[in-house]
């Protein structure tokens, strides 16, 4: 409790100084600026005494106070959670004022307290003082304006962004600018934040009632990434498109590429130098008789094969196989740790006892040395195969070849952590994946049906 004296004494400094935090710094007390004005409400100044403002403009009070001096203001009233009616009337401005610089400082920030240019237009406020070029500033004040707008957008959409990482660094959609013009909303109107953003006023409040609703796809996304991750995040939007269509789930394959983009469910790509054979012109070349043209009418009619390395920590893998041009299916495939002779001998005789008698395919190979040692030759011509042979470094030529390693590797090796894997178990997962990929996997040229499953419904044997 304060004595009389100390509320008289109180009241005389507030008299002599007309500010509320100078009288309680100057005396130490009252603790809350609240008491002090409650003294003056049960003893009131004299009218001549209050600091009221009456029209005048002078240096003590300016018409139009600087920013500080309202930013002050605002923290006492808004902040620290001062009476607005007692702060006016001890700063001499109205209530009306200081709420509509709050409105001002909410809707456009700090620039839009700074004093208008009609006041500035009509010379300086004060002899002595110069004056700002009216045009200038405002074209300044706009300016501060749109970049900080500018800079509280890319703020929020880094903000959105980070949220959601399937997100791509591509032009906004309209419900990541919803949710943006949410966050900035009680800062800045609504018309201003629509315009940057080049958003229609329709297109936003669809967005907001859209995001209040329930996601009808909820069921379809488990069922997608159950399947990207049953197969290994190897199939992209068009294989799971086609495994929920099986399923009886119709939608847009659009849908399913949106959704899994959302989800972040991306197949990941890594490229590696690859495997090179070849040794020179150990023996005559012989002609390329595919000459590019990789389709084939029948099965065993076309046979393209190659060489392909695989690194991992425990050491190297090389599988040698074969592909026919029909449907992609492979009679015949050797995995060994050495690229020697008897890698490529394996899986010719391998293949050579799959062919009917009255069958004699084109194999197809690039000019490695496995395809011109002797042992190779011998087995063509005791089978009654046809050789045929690529230019001198030109992948093209065995393309189809090339594309089935870039694809075995992009699903099966890329982005796997072969570090504690064993030879042994490495070679256990190609064999796993080969015979996956001839039985199971879809494939959209086959109508999306795996190898095993075309041939079957052409009434051929695989």
């Amino acid at each position: 409790m304060y004595t009389e004296e100390q509320v008289t004494k109180a009241l005389a400094v507030y008299k002599e100084t007309t500010s509320i935090t100078k009288t309680i710094t100057q005396l130490g007390y009252p603790s809350r600026r609240q008491t002090l004005y409650n003294w003056i409400k049960r003893k009131p100044l004299l009218p001549e005494n209050r600091y009221t403002f009456c029209g005048v403009n002078t240096p003590e009070h300016p018409r139009h106070p600087s920013v500080n001096f309202k930013l002050e203001i605002l923290h006492r009233c808004f902040e620290l959670g001062e009476n607005v009616q007692d702060v006016s009337s001890e700063v001499g401005y109205s209530t009306a004022s200081i709420y509509q610089w709050r409105k001002k400082l909410l809707q456009k920030g700090v620039v839009a307290l700074m004093n208008p240019s009609n006041e500035r237009s009509r010379g300086p406020l004060f002899p002595g003082k110069p004056s700002i070029d009216s045009e200038a500033f405002d074209e300044m004040k706009t300016k501060l304006q749109d970049m900080q707008l500018e800079l509280d957008i890319l703020r929020e959409t880094i903000h959105v962004l980070k949220k959601d990482q399937g997100v791509e660094l591509t032009p906004l959609r309209n419900r990541e600018k919803a949710v943006i013009i949410d966050a900035l909303k009680s800062k800045y109107s609504l018309p201003s934040l629509l315009k940057s953003l080049d958003m229609a006023n329709s297109s936003y409040y669809y967005q907001k009632q859209a995001m209040c609703c329930k996601d009808k796809y909820q069921s379809i996304r488990e069922c997608i990434k159950k399947y990207f991750i049953e197969y290994k995040q190897r199939y992209g939007y068009r294989r799971i498109h086609c495994l929920l269509k099986r399923d009886g789930l119709i939608l847009s394959e659009k849908v399913v590429r949106r959704i899994m983009l959302e989800e972040g469910l991306i197949v990941k790509v890594r490229c590696h130098k690859k495997y090179n054979s070849y040794q020179g012109e150990i023996s005559p070349e012989v002609e390329n008789l595919i000459q590019r043209n990789f389709h084939a009418d029948k099965p065993n009619q076309k046979w393209l094969t190659d060489i392909t390395e695989f690194s991992i920590s425990a050491g190297k893998i090389y599988l040698s196989a074969i592909v026919d041009c029909f449907d992609g299916f492979l009679p015949s495939w050797t995995i060994s740790t050495r690229p020697d002779a008897k890698l490529v001998n394996d899986m010719l005789d391998a293949g050579i006892q799959q062919l009917k008698p009255a069958d004699h395919p084109i194999i197809h190979t690039d000019r490695g040395c496995h395809y011109r040692w002797s042992g190779w030759i011998k087995r063509m011509e005791n089978a009654g195969l046809i050789r045929s042979m690529s230019k001198k470094g030109c992948s093209p030529d065995n393309a189809a070849c090339e594309g089935f390693w870039g694809l075995l590797k992009k699903e099966m090796f890329y982005n796997q952590d072969w570090t504690n894997i064993s030879i042994k178990g490495f070679i256990h997962v190609l064999n796993d994946y080969l015979d996956w990929y001839n039985h199971t996997r879809i494939k959209q040229s086959l109508g999306y049906l795996s190898p095993v499953e075309y041939r079957q419904k052409l009434g051929l044997s695989a």
